[in-house]
């Protein structure tokens, strides 16, 4: 993981937020990270050292003085990390970052830092919304700190609104992409990655639809490891219930193979890299009733019409693209995914078999084939993450023969 043996300083004020940071310390140490803790007084009246030092596995400390006289260097906990983070970063302490107002062990310490700083504000609205927080944001943002945005919920004050600590998973995973960003060599840095992913749904009435049972883990798995490289996504999504949060990727949902067509190529043209990982409905309804199909006779017929062939009409337009398909099969697998490569004119061909356990739809794991015009490989059975980078490396080896 990329952030195994990783030191993060984390320093807690004295915000309600303050118990969350049980739950990302126990992450972060989950994943081979080194954590020391620092607290502000008054974050001791929302969360115990004992719980802190417990989770993190070193002492915990508040005060530039401890009780026996000695002094805890600010300077020393500075240097240590790798990176510091904020959380939750009060009003209060935020003001006092940004001002160099350095009276307490958290401020020397950060004032001393030569790593990076990661800022999880938290606090009420309108304390958010204030002129003076958005100012103390910016001029964070421009010492060139990272600002994790307070999330939009129920607030301790009862009020609904911005103002909440991003949850330790956005947290952890702001942490990891960080740290992966600057290990993962920027190979595709300049390049426009267009890539499909999910199902599409056929509407037959207002109420039902014909789909399928793809989750769509494996194109946004995909668009994470491009935007990793350097790479800028556009991801055209079906119906699915995925979240994704990238400053390189820029997400289009659709619910019809139809508009799934028109959403693919009106960024077809721009793009260097075609990824079809998208399960497209071939037929739908003839007609979609106006209203909710009523049971009323034993059997119902419906009559179904072809989808145009997206990935085939991405072979028949391409230029410079280098276009990939997906092939998920139940019978004579590599011969129809070798089929698929020659007649849509494809660049390269990703093979899954619902016959290995563990591959296909609504999995986390995938065990595929990779074939191109010259070549074939074969992988194990892996987390959709881990297949997304086999994928991409083979691209790249071929964009570079």
């Amino acid at each position: 993981m990329a952030i195994q043996g990783k030191k993060i300083l984390i320093c807690v004020t004295g915000g309600i937020a303050a118990y969350k940071i049980n739950y990302l310390i126990r992450d972060l140490v989950k994943k081979g990270a080194e954590i020391q803790v620092l607290m502000t007084p008054p974050a001791e009246n929302f969360v115990s050292k004992l719980t802190l030092s417990t989770l993190s596995k070193k002492p915990v400390f508040s005060d530039l003085y401890s009780e026996n006289g000695t002094w805890n260097n600010h300077v020393e906990f500075a240097l240590w990390a790798d990176l510091i983070l904020i959380a939750p970063c009060t009003a209060n302490t935020l003001a006092k970052m940004v001002h160099g107002i350095c009276d307490n062990l958290v401020i020397a310490t950060y004032m001393s830092a030569k790593c990076p700083v990661m800022i999880a504000p938290a606090m009420d609205l309108d304390m958010y919304e204030h002129p003076s927080t958005k100012q103390n944001l910016e001029l964070a943002e421009d010492f060139g700190h990272i600002i994790i945005p307070a999330e939009t919920g129920e607030l301790a004050s009862g009020l609904v609104g911005q103002g909440r600590m991003a949850e330790p998973e956005k947290i952890s995973k702001t942490i990891e992409d960080f740290f992966t960003s600057n290990t993962i060599s920027k190979s595709l840095e300049g390049k426009t990655v267009l890539i499909t992913a999910g199902p599409t749904y056929e509407s037959i009435d207002p109420v039902r639809f014909i789909g399928n049972h793809s989750s769509g883990k494996m194109g946004f798995s995909l668009a994470e490891e491009v935007a990793k490289r350097g790479g800028k996504v556009i991801l055209i999504s079906g119906p699915s219930a995925l979240q994704i949060d990238h400053p390189n990727i820029e997400i289009h949902r659709i619910t019809s193979a139809k508009e799934m067509f028109s959403e693919v190529f009106k960024y077809y043209e721009i793009s260097d890299i075609a990824i079809a990982s998208a399960a497209v409905a071939d037929y739908a309804p003839k007609e979609i009733a106006s209203e909710k199909i009523k049971k009323n006779d034993d059997s119902l017929t419906i009559e179904l019409v072809k989808n145009p062939d997206i990935l085939k009409t991405m072979g028949e337009r391409k230029s410079r693209q280098f276009l990939v398909g997906f092939a998920l099969e139940t019978q004579n697998e590599e011969e129809n995914a070798l089929g698929k490569l020659q007649k849509k004119n494809l660049d390269m061909i990703v093979l899954n078999s619902l016959r290995d356990e563990g591959a296909g739809f609504k999995n986390d794991t995938n065990k595929i084939k990779i074939f191109t015009k010259n070549d074939r490989k074969e992988f194990a059975l892996k987390a959709k993450n881990e297949v997304a980078k086999d994928i991409l490396n083979v691209v790249e080896q071929e964009i570079l023969k």
